[in-house]
C-alpha cells in the first residue's frame, strides 16, 4: 500500500511538472508582428526576395510582388556589419522561414534586425552593447565609464573633524 502511494505521488509530481512546463511560443505572421512593437517574437514568413543595397544592407522581402511597397508593413533587415554572423541569405529566397527577434519601428513600418544566423533556429540576436554606456571606457583607468553616484567615494569632507572647529588641547 505504501509503495503504491509513493508511485502515485511520483506520477502526480511528474504530471504536474509537465503540465506547468512552458510550451514554446508559436510564431506569428508578419502582419501580426507589425502590431507587436518592442516585443521579442518569432515571425513566420515567406521570403519572396532578398534585396541588397549598395552599402551592403540586406532586406528579406516578406511582401508579395503584388503588394505595393507603401502597403508592406513589415521587413527583416540585416546590416553589413553582421554579414559574417548572418551568412548567405539568398538561400532563403522562395522559402518559409521562422525568425526570432525584437520588432522595432523602422521608417514608418515595423521591422526586425537579423544579426545572427541562430535567429533562424529560435536563438537570440547578437548582443550589441549600448554605445552611450561604453563611451569613455578604458580598462586602464580607475574611474568608472559612467557617472554613477553609487560608485563614488563616500564621506567626502568630514564636517565633524573640520580643522576650523578643533578644540585646543590642554598642556
Amino acid at each position: 500500500m505504501l509503495r503504491r502511494a509513493k508511485l502515485l505521488a511520483a506520477l502526480f509530481l511528474c504530471a504536474s511538472v509537465l503540465a506547468f512546463a512552458r510550451s514554446p511560443k508559436s510564431c506569428v505572421t508578419a502582419e501580426q508582428a507589425a502590431k507587436m512593437l518592442n516585443k521579442d517574437v518569432c515571425v513566420s514568413a515567406y521570403i519572396y526576395d532578398v534585396v541588397q543595397l549598395a552599402d551592403g544592407t540586406r532586406f528579406l522581402d516578406v511582401c508579395s510582388p503584388q503588394t505595393p511597397d507603401a502597403d508592406c508593413r513589415f521587413t527583416i533587415v540585416s546590416l553589413w556589419e553582421d554579414h559574417d554572423t548572418v551568412g548567405e541569405l539568398n538561400k532563403y529566397r522562395d522559402q518559409n522561414v521562422e525568425v526570432r527577434g525584437i520588432v522595432q519601428p523602422m521608417h514608418g513600418r515595423a521591422g526586425m534586425v537579423l544579426s545572427h544566423a541562430r535567429q533562424f533556429y529560435g536563438g537570440p540576436p547578437k548582443f550589441k552593447p549600448n554605445p552611450l554606456l561604453a563611451r569613455g571606457f578604458n580598462a586602464e583607468e580607475s574611474r568608472s565609464p559612467i557617472h554613477d553616484l553609487n560608485l563614488r567615494a563616500q564621506g567626502g569632507r568630514r564636517a565633524f573633524m573640520n580643522s576650523r572647529n578643533q578644540e585646543t588641547l590642554p598642556k
